[in-house]
């Protein structure tokens, strides 16, 4: 505890915290941990995106290893990849600004309400996982309205497009003990 404390010390004396670098809206628990470990495992985005690494693969073998190895490499910056894809698709579209700030709206009233009493319905206690799917209802129209299930197939479409050709075309980086290579006769 107090070695975990006194790296944090030297980060900060540094700059640079990863618990400063993560937004405070997400609670400690298994999504920041996850969230943590992509940070901490993610590639430098200039190795990433260096063009002068993107080459046409010679065949069908090649390009196979190449998705395979990219894909393992590279996790991390393909997640960030794809929630920049999810965070431009929500700030373009105003009316789907709207419906998640109705969505979480509601769950925040209910989270209110759960705080000072239960909520009782024609007599029976609600559940927080019932009261939790009436906000969904409640805001399911206004999902509709701006297309939500047009911009979740927009997002995967795009990412898989992006991941799918970043890991074919990027020249695979050499393992450890792997710098020569054969080819085949």
């Amino acid at each position: 505890m107090a070695a975990q404390k006194d790296q944090q010390k030297d980060a900060e004396v540094e700059g640079l915290s990863a618990t400063t670098l993560l937004p405070k809206l997400i609670p400690s628990g298994p999504g920041r941990e996850w969230l943590e470990r992509r940070r901490a495992t993610i590639r430098p985005w200039g190795v990433f995106v260096d063009q002068q690494r993107f080459s046409r693969p010679r065949n069908l073998g090649e390009l196979c290893q190449r998705l395979v190895r990219n894909v393992e490499y590279y996790q991390s910056n393909y997640v960030f990849v794809f929630l920049g894809l999810i965070l431009y698709c929500v700030v373009t579209s105003p009316m789907l600004l709207v419906a998640l700030a109705v969505f979480f709206g509601a769950c925040y009233i209910l989270y209110l309400r759960t705080l000072q009493s239960k909520l009782v319905l024609f007599g029976r206690e609600v559940s927080p996982a019932h009261q939790y799917a009436l906000a969904g209802g409640v805001s399911f129209p206004f999902f509709w309205l701006a297309g939500a299930g047009s911009a979740v197939f927009w997002v995967l479409g795009a990412t898989l497009v992006i991941i799918g050709s970043h890991a074919a075309l990027h020249q695979i980086e050499p393992a450890d003990g792997e710098e020569l290579q054969m080819e085949p006769v």
